[in-house]
Protein backbone atom coordinates (compact mmCIF):
# COMPACT_ATOMS: atom_id res chain seq x y z
CA UNK A 1 0.00 0.00 0.00
CA UNK A 2 1.37 3.23 -1.08
CA UNK A 3 0.32 6.63 -1.24
CA UNK A 4 1.35 7.76 -4.58
CA UNK A 5 1.37 11.72 -5.76
CA UNK A 6 0.46 12.28 -9.40
CA UNK A 7 -1.28 15.09 -11.89
CA UNK A 8 -5.03 15.52 -11.90
CA UNK A 9 -6.87 14.93 -15.05
CA UNK A 10 -7.12 18.69 -16.88
CA UNK A 11 -11.06 18.18 -17.06
CA UNK A 12 -11.68 16.41 -13.84
CA UNK A 13 -14.57 18.97 -12.83
CA UNK A 14 -15.70 19.06 -16.32
CA UNK A 15 -16.53 15.41 -16.31
CA UNK A 16 -18.05 15.30 -12.90
CA UNK A 17 -20.33 17.77 -13.20
CA UNK A 18 -21.51 15.60 -16.65
CA UNK A 19 -21.32 13.02 -14.64
CA UNK A 20 -23.75 14.44 -11.37
CA UNK A 21 -21.02 14.49 -8.97
CA UNK A 22 -22.27 17.91 -7.80
CA UNK A 23 -20.62 17.73 -4.54
CA UNK A 24 -16.97 17.36 -4.93
CA UNK A 25 -16.11 20.37 -3.41
CA UNK A 26 -18.13 20.71 0.11
CA UNK A 27 -17.76 23.84 1.84
CA UNK A 28 -15.30 25.37 -0.48
CA UNK A 29 -12.72 22.49 0.21
CA UNK A 30 -11.70 19.55 -1.97
CA UNK A 31 -13.52 16.31 -1.20
CA UNK A 32 -12.99 14.48 -4.32
CA UNK A 33 -9.14 14.66 -4.34
CA UNK A 34 -7.21 13.14 -6.88
CA UNK A 35 -4.02 14.73 -6.51
CA UNK A 36 -2.81 11.29 -5.41
CA UNK A 37 -4.07 8.03 -5.51
CA UNK A 38 -3.36 5.02 -3.30
CA UNK A 39 -1.68 1.87 -4.61
CA UNK A 40 -2.25 -1.89 -3.69
CA UNK A 41 -1.06 -5.19 -4.32
CA UNK A 42 -3.95 -7.73 -5.04
CA UNK A 43 -3.06 -10.03 -1.94
CA UNK A 44 -3.71 -6.68 0.03
CA UNK A 45 -7.01 -6.30 -1.57
CA UNK A 46 -7.86 -10.08 -1.62
CA UNK A 47 -6.45 -11.04 1.73
CA UNK A 48 -5.88 -7.78 3.47
CA UNK A 49 -9.98 -6.41 2.32
CA UNK A 50 -11.97 -8.42 0.74
CA UNK A 51 -11.42 -11.80 2.95
CA UNK A 52 -11.88 -10.31 6.12
CA UNK A 53 -14.69 -8.31 5.01
CA UNK A 54 -16.85 -11.68 4.25
CA UNK A 55 -16.39 -12.90 7.35
CA UNK A 56 -16.91 -10.17 9.45
CA UNK A 57 -20.22 -9.99 7.67
CA UNK A 58 -21.20 -13.53 8.51
CA UNK A 59 -20.03 -12.99 12.32
CA UNK A 60 -22.34 -9.97 12.35
CA UNK A 61 -25.29 -11.96 10.70
CA UNK A 62 -24.80 -14.32 13.29
CA UNK A 63 -24.97 -11.97 16.28
CA UNK A 64 -28.18 -10.31 14.57
CA UNK A 65 -29.41 -14.03 15.12
CA UNK A 66 -28.84 -13.65 18.64
CA UNK A 67 -30.33 -10.14 19.33
CA UNK A 68 -33.66 -10.69 18.13
CA UNK A 69 -34.05 -13.44 20.81
CA UNK A 70 -32.59 -11.54 23.51
CA UNK A 71 -34.69 -8.67 25.21
CA UNK A 72 -31.54 -8.16 26.89
CA UNK A 73 -29.16 -7.76 24.22
CA UNK A 74 -31.68 -5.35 22.64
CA UNK A 75 -32.02 -3.01 25.50
CA UNK A 76 -28.38 -3.27 25.56
CA UNK A 77 -28.31 -1.89 22.17
CA UNK A 78 -31.14 1.03 23.51
CA UNK A 79 -33.86 -0.08 20.82
CA UNK A 80 -36.86 1.24 22.18
CA UNK A 81 -38.83 -1.54 23.99
CA UNK A 82 -42.24 -0.86 21.73
CA UNK A 83 -39.85 -1.23 18.48
CA UNK A 84 -38.44 -4.48 19.07
CA UNK A 85 -40.75 -6.81 17.85
CA UNK A 86 -40.47 -4.61 14.14
CA UNK A 87 -36.62 -5.38 14.10
CA UNK A 88 -36.69 -9.05 15.33
CA UNK A 89 -40.00 -9.81 12.43
CA UNK A 90 -37.48 -8.57 9.84
CA UNK A 91 -34.96 -10.72 10.64
CA UNK A 92 -37.64 -13.51 10.86
CA UNK A 93 -39.03 -12.57 7.74
CA UNK A 94 -35.25 -12.64 6.34
CA UNK A 95 -35.57 -8.84 4.75
CA UNK A 96 -33.62 -8.41 2.36
CA UNK A 97 -30.36 -6.14 2.66
CA UNK A 98 -29.01 -3.98 -0.18
CA UNK A 99 -25.51 -2.49 0.94
CA UNK A 100 -23.34 -1.54 3.88
CA UNK A 101 -19.81 -0.38 4.56
CA UNK A 102 -16.91 -1.65 6.93
CA UNK A 103 -14.42 0.87 7.78
CA UNK A 104 -11.34 -0.80 8.65
CA UNK A 105 -7.71 0.87 10.04
CA UNK A 106 -5.48 -0.41 7.05
CA UNK A 107 -1.99 0.16 6.31
CA UNK A 108 -1.35 -2.72 3.95
CA UNK A 109 0.44 -6.29 3.98
CA UNK A 110 3.40 -4.83 5.74
CA UNK A 111 1.54 -3.17 8.72
CA UNK A 112 -0.84 -5.98 10.26
CA UNK A 113 -4.57 -7.30 9.81
CA UNK A 114 -7.27 -4.98 8.77
CA UNK A 115 -9.41 -3.86 11.97
CA UNK A 116 -12.37 -3.15 12.11
CA UNK A 117 -13.63 0.26 13.34
CA UNK A 118 -17.33 0.32 12.69
CA UNK A 119 -20.03 -1.21 10.58
CA UNK A 120 -21.73 1.84 8.54
CA UNK A 121 -24.62 -0.79 7.87
CA UNK A 122 -27.60 1.30 6.91
CA UNK A 123 -26.98 4.64 5.37
CA UNK A 124 -23.60 4.64 4.20
CA UNK A 125 -22.86 7.33 1.67
CA UNK A 126 -19.74 7.70 -0.43
CA UNK A 127 -21.27 5.46 -2.78
CA UNK A 128 -21.38 7.48 -6.17
CA UNK A 129 -18.17 8.18 -5.76
CA UNK A 130 -16.79 4.98 -4.94
CA UNK A 131 -19.29 3.22 -7.70
CA UNK A 132 -18.70 5.37 -10.36
CA UNK A 133 -16.23 7.92 -10.34
CA UNK A 134 -13.25 6.51 -9.12
CA UNK A 135 -13.52 3.59 -11.76
CA UNK A 136 -14.05 6.78 -14.86
CA UNK A 137 -10.99 7.95 -13.11
CA UNK A 138 -9.10 4.39 -13.44
CA UNK A 139 -10.41 4.70 -17.34
CA UNK A 140 -8.94 7.68 -17.79
CA UNK A 141 -5.79 7.77 -16.34
CA UNK A 142 -5.38 4.03 -18.33
CA UNK A 143 -6.38 5.35 -21.59
CA UNK A 144 -3.64 8.33 -20.96
CA UNK A 145 -0.79 5.86 -20.42
CA UNK A 146 -0.42 7.31 -16.65
CA UNK A 147 -1.41 3.70 -15.22
CA UNK A 148 -0.23 0.51 -16.92
CA UNK A 149 -3.03 -0.93 -19.02
CA UNK A 150 -3.03 -4.21 -16.63
CA UNK A 151 -4.19 -2.09 -13.66
CA UNK A 152 -7.09 -2.52 -11.78
CA UNK A 153 -9.35 -1.88 -9.30
CA UNK A 154 -11.18 -3.52 -6.65
CA UNK A 155 -14.83 -2.23 -7.26
CA UNK A 156 -17.63 -3.76 -9.22
CA UNK A 157 -19.67 -2.13 -7.10
CA UNK A 158 -21.75 -0.37 -9.51
CA UNK A 159 -22.76 -3.93 -11.40
CA UNK A 160 -23.42 -5.83 -7.60
CA UNK A 161 -26.11 -2.92 -6.95
CA UNK A 162 -27.55 -3.22 -10.32
CA UNK A 163 -27.58 -6.97 -9.95
CA UNK A 164 -29.34 -7.32 -6.24
CA UNK A 165 -31.79 -4.54 -7.43
CA UNK A 166 -32.91 -7.34 -10.25
CA UNK A 167 -32.75 -10.15 -7.50
CA UNK A 168 -34.98 -8.28 -5.03
CA UNK A 169 -37.61 -7.10 -6.81
CA UNK A 170 -39.46 -7.91 -10.47
CA UNK A 171 -38.69 -6.13 -13.60
CA UNK A 172 -41.18 -3.01 -13.59
CA UNK A 173 -41.68 -2.80 -10.19
CA UNK A 174 -42.32 0.52 -8.27
CA UNK A 175 -39.49 1.20 -5.77
CA UNK A 176 -40.06 4.63 -3.74
CA UNK A 177 -36.76 5.95 -2.33
CA UNK A 178 -36.29 8.48 0.26
CA UNK A 179 -33.64 11.09 1.48
CA UNK A 180 -33.84 14.75 3.10
CA UNK A 181 -34.40 16.40 -0.46
CA UNK A 182 -32.43 19.36 0.31
CA UNK A 183 -28.91 17.69 1.42
CA UNK A 184 -27.19 17.50 -1.86
CA UNK A 185 -24.97 14.92 -1.12
CA UNK A 186 -27.79 12.81 0.19
CA UNK A 187 -30.14 13.53 -2.76
CA UNK A 188 -27.11 13.06 -5.02
CA UNK A 189 -26.39 9.55 -3.68
CA UNK A 190 -30.31 8.65 -3.35
CA UNK A 191 -30.69 9.64 -7.48
CA UNK A 192 -27.65 7.39 -8.18
CA UNK A 193 -29.33 4.78 -6.87
CA UNK A 194 -32.76 5.32 -8.53
CA UNK A 195 -30.59 5.00 -11.35
CA UNK A 196 -29.14 1.67 -10.75
CA UNK A 197 -32.48 0.38 -9.99
CA UNK A 198 -33.65 2.13 -13.41
CA UNK A 199 -30.90 0.02 -15.23
CA UNK A 200 -32.10 -3.05 -13.42
CA UNK A 201 -35.31 -2.77 -15.28
CA UNK A 202 -37.17 -1.41 -11.95
CA UNK A 203 -39.42 2.12 -11.64
CA UNK A 204 -37.93 4.56 -9.13
CA UNK A 205 -39.99 7.10 -7.55
CA UNK A 206 -38.19 9.90 -5.77
CA UNK A 207 -40.33 11.22 -2.22
CA UNK A 208 -38.95 13.70 0.38
CA UNK A 209 -38.20 11.32 3.44
CA UNK A 210 -40.32 14.12 5.54
CA UNK A 211 -43.59 13.98 2.86
CA UNK A 212 -44.20 9.95 3.24
CA UNK A 213 -47.56 10.09 4.77
CA UNK A 214 -50.46 7.36 6.54
CA UNK A 215 -53.44 6.44 4.86
CA UNK A 216 -56.93 5.81 6.71
CA UNK A 217 -55.69 2.09 6.35
CA UNK A 218 -52.09 2.70 8.38
CA UNK A 219 -50.14 2.31 4.60
CA UNK A 220 -47.07 4.49 4.21
CA UNK A 221 -48.05 6.45 1.08
CA UNK A 222 -46.49 8.99 -0.84
CA UNK A 223 -47.33 13.01 -1.04
CA UNK A 224 -49.62 11.97 -4.11
CA UNK A 225 -51.57 9.24 -1.97
CA UNK A 226 -49.53 6.35 -3.95
CA UNK A 227 -48.93 3.19 -2.02
CA UNK A 228 -45.19 2.78 -0.90
CA UNK A 229 -44.43 -1.20 -1.85
CA UNK A 230 -41.18 -1.31 -1.15
CA UNK A 231 -38.72 1.73 -0.02
CA UNK A 232 -34.94 2.66 -0.05
CA UNK A 233 -34.68 5.14 3.02
CA UNK A 234 -31.57 7.32 3.48
CA UNK A 235 -32.42 7.86 7.14
CA UNK A 236 -31.69 6.00 9.95
CA UNK A 237 -33.21 3.43 12.09
CA UNK A 238 -32.25 4.72 15.01
CA UNK A 239 -34.19 8.38 14.35
CA UNK A 240 -36.75 5.90 12.63
CA UNK A 241 -37.82 3.92 14.97
CA UNK A 242 -38.24 6.98 17.24
CA UNK A 243 -40.58 8.79 14.82
CA UNK A 244 -44.56 9.70 15.94
CA UNK A 245 -45.50 7.50 12.82
CA UNK A 246 -42.96 4.43 13.87
CA UNK A 247 -46.13 2.62 15.49
CA UNK A 248 -47.05 1.68 11.88
CA UNK A 249 -44.26 0.22 11.59
CA UNK A 250 -45.54 -3.04 13.13
CA UNK A 251 -48.87 -3.66 10.73
CA UNK A 252 -46.79 -2.78 7.56
CA UNK A 253 -46.13 -4.86 4.61
CA UNK A 254 -43.77 -2.45 3.03
CA UNK A 255 -40.15 -3.45 2.34
CA UNK A 256 -37.82 -1.97 3.33
CA UNK A 257 -33.85 -1.05 2.11
CA UNK A 258 -31.76 -0.96 4.64
CA UNK A 259 -34.45 -3.69 6.53
CA UNK A 260 -35.27 -3.21 10.48
CA UNK A 261 -32.53 -5.72 11.44
CA UNK A 262 -29.92 -3.27 10.36
CA UNK A 263 -30.69 -1.30 13.48
CA UNK A 264 -28.47 -3.65 15.30
CA UNK A 265 -25.57 -3.59 13.15
CA UNK A 266 -25.37 0.21 12.75
CA UNK A 267 -25.40 0.33 16.56
CA UNK A 268 -21.65 1.00 17.73
CA UNK A 269 -22.65 -1.81 20.57
CA UNK A 270 -22.37 -4.24 18.08
CA UNK A 271 -18.17 -3.67 18.46
CA UNK A 272 -18.31 -4.94 22.33
CA UNK A 273 -20.96 -7.77 21.76
CA UNK A 274 -18.70 -9.13 18.39
CA UNK A 275 -15.91 -9.02 20.57
CA UNK A 276 -17.21 -10.71 23.34
CA UNK A 277 -18.16 -13.73 20.48
CA UNK A 278 -15.11 -13.69 18.81
CA UNK A 279 -12.16 -12.29 21.22
CA UNK A 280 -8.86 -12.37 19.76
CA UNK A 281 -10.15 -12.48 16.46
CA UNK A 282 -7.12 -10.87 13.92
CA UNK A 283 -10.05 -8.13 12.30
CA UNK A 284 -11.29 -7.05 15.77
CA UNK A 285 -10.40 -4.36 18.68
CA UNK A 286 -11.29 -5.03 21.93
CA UNK A 287 -13.99 -3.34 23.09
CA UNK A 288 -16.23 -2.86 25.65
CA UNK A 289 -19.48 -0.80 26.93
CA UNK A 290 -18.86 2.33 28.78
CA UNK A 291 -20.56 1.15 31.74
CA UNK A 292 -18.89 -1.99 32.21
CA UNK A 293 -15.79 -0.81 34.38
CA UNK A 294 -13.82 -4.30 34.18
CA UNK A 295 -13.95 -4.36 30.39
CA UNK A 296 -13.03 -0.79 30.27
CA UNK A 297 -10.26 -0.87 32.33
CA UNK A 298 -8.61 -4.08 30.71
CA UNK A 299 -8.73 -2.02 27.53
CA UNK A 300 -5.73 0.04 28.91
CA UNK A 301 -5.33 3.93 28.68
CA UNK A 302 -4.96 3.66 24.21
CA UNK A 303 -9.01 3.61 23.22
CA UNK A 304 -11.61 5.70 21.80
CA UNK A 305 -15.00 6.39 23.49
CA UNK A 306 -17.89 6.55 20.99
CA UNK A 307 -21.53 6.86 21.24
CA UNK A 308 -24.09 3.76 20.30
CA UNK A 309 -25.19 6.00 17.49
CA UNK A 310 -22.94 8.98 15.69
CA UNK A 311 -21.51 9.58 12.68
CA UNK A 312 -19.03 11.22 10.62
CA UNK A 313 -16.56 12.01 13.63
CA UNK A 314 -19.34 13.45 16.22
CA UNK A 315 -18.76 13.13 19.85
CA UNK A 316 -16.07 10.84 19.08
CA UNK A 317 -13.49 11.08 21.95
CA UNK A 318 -9.84 9.69 21.13
CA UNK A 319 -7.38 8.52 24.33
CA UNK A 320 -4.11 7.93 23.81
CA UNK A 321 -2.20 7.85 27.45
CA UNK A 322 -2.50 11.86 28.30
CA UNK A 323 -2.94 12.84 24.94
CA UNK A 324 -6.68 13.35 24.32
CA UNK A 325 -8.48 14.74 20.75
CA UNK A 326 -12.14 14.89 19.71
CA UNK A 327 -14.54 15.13 17.22
CA UNK A 328 -17.08 17.92 16.57
CA UNK A 329 -20.02 18.18 18.93
CA UNK A 330 -23.12 16.36 17.35
CA UNK A 331 -25.27 15.82 20.72
CA UNK A 332 -24.79 11.77 20.66
CA UNK A 333 -24.72 9.96 23.49
CA UNK A 334 -27.72 9.61 25.43
CA UNK A 335 -28.36 6.24 24.93
CA UNK A 336 -25.07 5.48 25.68
CA UNK A 337 -20.79 4.66 24.59
CA UNK A 338 -18.58 2.17 24.05
CA UNK A 339 -14.75 1.87 24.38
CA UNK A 340 -12.75 0.29 21.63
CA UNK A 341 -8.87 0.12 21.82
CA UNK A 342 -7.44 2.74 19.97
CA UNK A 343 -6.19 1.61 16.34
CA UNK A 344 -4.46 4.62 15.32
CA UNK A 345 -5.37 5.19 11.67
CA UNK A 346 -2.05 4.73 9.10
CA UNK A 347 -0.66 8.15 8.16
CA UNK A 348 1.01 8.24 4.45
CA UNK A 349 2.09 11.87 3.74
CA UNK A 350 -0.10 13.65 6.33
CA UNK A 351 -3.43 11.92 5.78
CA UNK A 352 -4.92 9.73 8.10
CA UNK A 353 -6.53 7.25 6.11
CA UNK A 354 -9.17 4.93 6.33
CA UNK A 355 -10.58 1.69 4.10
CA UNK A 356 -13.94 1.29 3.16
CA UNK A 357 -15.15 -2.15 2.25
CA UNK A 358 -18.24 -2.21 0.68
CA UNK A 359 -21.16 -5.13 0.88
CA UNK A 360 -23.92 -6.05 -1.45
CA UNK A 361 -25.79 -8.56 -0.31
CA UNK A 362 -23.75 -10.65 1.38
CA UNK A 363 -20.61 -10.74 -0.99
CA UNK A 364 -17.63 -8.18 -0.25
CA UNK A 365 -17.84 -6.09 -4.11
CA UNK A 366 -15.37 -3.00 -3.87
CA UNK A 367 -12.95 -0.56 -1.68
CA UNK A 368 -13.06 3.15 -1.33
CA UNK A 369 -9.91 5.47 0.34
CA UNK A 370 -10.71 8.36 2.42
CA UNK A 371 -8.31 10.49 4.15
CA UNK A 372 -8.57 13.39 6.60
CA UNK A 373 -5.50 15.85 8.33
CA UNK A 374 -6.64 14.17 11.73
CA UNK A 375 -6.81 11.18 13.18
CA UNK A 376 -10.87 11.11 13.39
CA UNK A 377 -12.55 10.76 10.03
CA UNK A 378 -14.75 13.75 9.53
CA UNK A 379 -17.63 14.87 7.31
CA UNK A 380 -14.96 16.88 5.08
CA UNK A 381 -12.39 14.15 4.96
CA UNK A 382 -11.38 13.79 1.16
CA UNK A 383 -11.66 10.97 -1.11
CA UNK A 384 -8.78 9.56 -2.61
CA UNK A 385 -8.68 7.05 -5.54
CA UNK A 386 -7.22 3.63 -5.76
CA UNK A 387 -5.36 1.43 -8.28
CA UNK A 388 -4.06 -2.28 -8.30
CA UNK A 389 -0.88 -1.97 -9.88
Amino acid sequence: MERVAVAERPDWEETAQEMGFTFHHQEGQRYWDERAYYRFTLDEVENGVEAPSGELHQMCLALVDEVVRSEALMDRLAIPADMRDVVARSWERQAPSLYGRFDFSYGGGGAGPAKLLEYNADTPTSIFETALFQWRWLEDMMAAGRLPKDADQYNRLHEALVERFGRLFTRGSLVHFASVADHVEDRQTVRYLEDAARQAGLDPEFVPVDRIGVDADGKFVDEAGVLIAALFKLYPWEDLLREPYAEHLGATDTIFLEPAWKAVLSNKGMLPLLWERHRGHPNLLPAAFADDTAATAAIGSRYVRKPLFSREGWDIHLVDGSAKQSGPEGGYGEEGWIVQELAPLPVFDGGHVVIGSWIVGDEPVAMSVREDDGPITRDLARFLPHAIV
